[in-house]
């Protein structure tokens, strides 16, 4: 382990591809993974960690592909999945204790996959973070991703970023002013290259319940109340053996940026309720 500059502790483990992954480590009590979605690294929870860090030992990881963590040579949503377990494994033994997870937006594909490959997994919540029956209701058509990509090819990364921010998600311009102000930026811009790839995950892989049955674990399904109804979540609830959802009022799909103390006020809710 290391220190950055922030003085979180740094910390990594290996994939069951050889991908390096890491995690920055704060806070104080039982473990929370943090696992965020696409254009960022670790450095986007830099809003909602202060308001977890009182509650729960906070591991923020990179996914592949940023920060500071390695990439394979091929993408494939199913490393993401192995990438979670190894990482939820790694934590569970050095805190000698089950794991609670938090995913937003992709990451929550990068999580929906791995509860069956996670030994040491106690609780779950999904922030608009999941597998859609029609992928279109998020997923923007091919010639965007091809837009995206030619920007790539034009060394306009942030401009892809914003894109994404703009068409896709559908953040105002103030909305997007916000998250443009956060320290989370630069790890965004830097992580452009990734977009393409994951939105065509988005396309390719639909909601399967039979996936959903075998998240066995409590699992809290978190929606935006002003967001658009195109996050499907009553498919998802229905097949979670456990699952349990929670609207937050006023919000839309960036709540842990604008609205943190309430997100936080959920996660400490439903992760520290033992009932």
């Amino acid at each position: 382990m290391s220190k950055d500059r922030d003085t979180h502790t740094i910390a990594h483990t290996t994939s069951r591809d050889g991908t390096w992954i890491a995690w920055f480590t704060s806070g104080d009590g039982p473990p929370l993974l943090l696992i965020h979605g696409s254009a960022g690294d670790h450095s986007r929870w830099d809003t909602l960690r202060p308001h977890l860090e009182p509650h729960f030992t906070v591991h923020a990881m990179d996914r592949r592909g940023r920060g500071a963590s390695g990439d394979g040579p091929e993408y494939a949503i199913e490393r993401e999945h192995e990438d979670v377990a190894a990482v939820i494994d790694a934590i569970a033994e050095e805190h000698g204790q089950p794991v609670d997870v938090y995913a937003h937006s992709h990451g929550g594909y990068a999580a929906f996959g791995a509860p069956p490959l996670a030994t040491r997994l106690r609780r779950l919540v999904l922030y608009e973070a999941w597998p859609m029956e029609d992928p279109s209701a998020i997923t923007p058509p091919m010639e965007f991703v091809e837009r995206m990509e030619a920007l790539l090819a034009e060394g306009k990364d942030e401009q892809v970023v914003e894109t994404l921010f703009r068409d896709a998600v559908g953040s105002t311009e103030e909305e997007l002013e916000i998250v443009r102000s956060q320290p989370s930026w630069p790890g965004r811009v830097a992580a452009a290259h990734t977009l393409p790839r994951e939105l065509r995950v988005h396309d390719e892989h639909r909601f399967d319940p039979r996936q959903a049955a075998r998240i066995t674990v409590p699992t809290l399904l978190l929606v935006g109340a002003d967001a658009p109804d195109r996050f499907q979540p009553q498919p998802v609830l229905e097949a979670l053996p456990d699952g349990h959802i929670a609207e937050l009022a006023g919000q839309e799909h960036e709540a842990d940026i604008v609205a943190p103390e309430l997100v936080a006020e959920q996660l400490v809710a439903f992760l520290r309720d033992d009932t």
